[in-house]
């Protein structure tokens, strides 16, 4: 009697455990789960800065020519083209002009590794190329005079480095730049601005003469200027509108190099220092620019 009825548990217990399991999970195992993809390794990027520093060498080299030295500009260049490429480059050995500093740019891609750099030269002439027979002399720097130009070179990547593929082309530069965006500019605290343009002024002559430890916050650390600048007069001086103990402004200065005056604009972080019997404004850092925000 107790083995029948044991049977029939068991053949019930069997029954329930089929209704909720599924009688096919046990005759066709489950499925091992599908493999995580594997990370798919993105291609590098384009190596800019390398092709920015073999495009200005390749343009100071290209752009600049002697022609009591013609060798030297062809060394210059072999080191940037491929074998046995041609390093005259179109320059038909006459004349003279040294470039005198040199400003990579845009790096424009395409296909198979190339690219096109936009360098800036900035050059001066010893000579000048006659106008064209029939034509009327457009107006061209003087002999000595230095000028920016654009230079528009092509390389492409090989063997892990980046060369010069071919003959650049001289483009122009735009004369003036667009219509500046309008931007904010903070409020002027008036009372804040005249309580701290004592302590602006202070800090800006000892700039100039290299002491700026004794007129800086404890534990700031501003770098003086160089020798040669010698400070005229705080022109200008506006604290902008804020609350707390570190509050910053914009100063306007005048100063004397190389035997002119030229006006600058900072913006001057100021914090207030307290002491045992007194609270007083000092400076604790200095960017040149307009700058709000940073």
């Amino acid at each position: 009697m107790f083995v029948r009825r044991f049977g029939r548990g068991l053949v019930w217990a069997v029954v329930i455990l089929a209704a909720i399991t599924g009688v096919r999970s046990w005759i066709v195992p489950p499925k091992a789960p599908a493999p995580a993809p594997a990370p798919t390794k993105s291609a590098p990027g384009y190596p800019s800065a390398e092709a920015q520093a073999v495009a200005s060498r390749f343009a100071r080299a290209y752009l600049t020519w002697d022609e009591g030295e013609p060798t030297e500009r062809a060394e210059l260049l072999a080191a940037v083209l491929p074998a046995g490429a041609d390093t005259e480059m179109g320059w038909d050995g006459k004349g003279s002009q040294e470039v005198l500093a040199v400003q990579p740019g845009a790096v424009s891609t395409g296909d198979d590794g190339q690219a096109r750099v936009r360098v800036e030269a900035l050059i001066r002439r010893s000579t000048e190329a006659p106008p064209a027979k029939g034509k009327k002399k457009a107006p061209t720097p003087r002999p000595g005079d230095a000028h920016w130009v654009g230079l528009d070179v092509p390389v492409v990547t090989t063997a892990g480095r980046v060369i010069v593929t071919g003959q650049p082309g001289m483009v122009g530069i735009p004369a003036r730049g667009p219509k500046a965006p309008e931007l904010h500019a903070p409020q002027a605290d008036t009372e804040l601005s005249a309580a701290t343009e004592g302590v602006v002024d202070r800090f800006l002559r000892a700039y100039a003469t290299g002491d700026t430890d004794t007129v800086t916050a404890p534990g700031a650390s501003v770098p003086p200027l160089p020798e040669g600048v010698k400070y005229r007069e705080l022109t200008q001086w506006s604290a902008d509108k804020g609350s707390g103990t570190d509050r910053t402004g914009t100063a306007r200065v005048s100063w004397e190099i190389s035997g002119a005056e030229i006006e600058q604009t900072y913006r001057v972080e100021l914090t207030r220092v307290a002491s045992a019997d007194a609270q007083r404004w000092q400076v604790t850092a200095v960017r040149g620019g307009t700058v709000t925000g940073l």
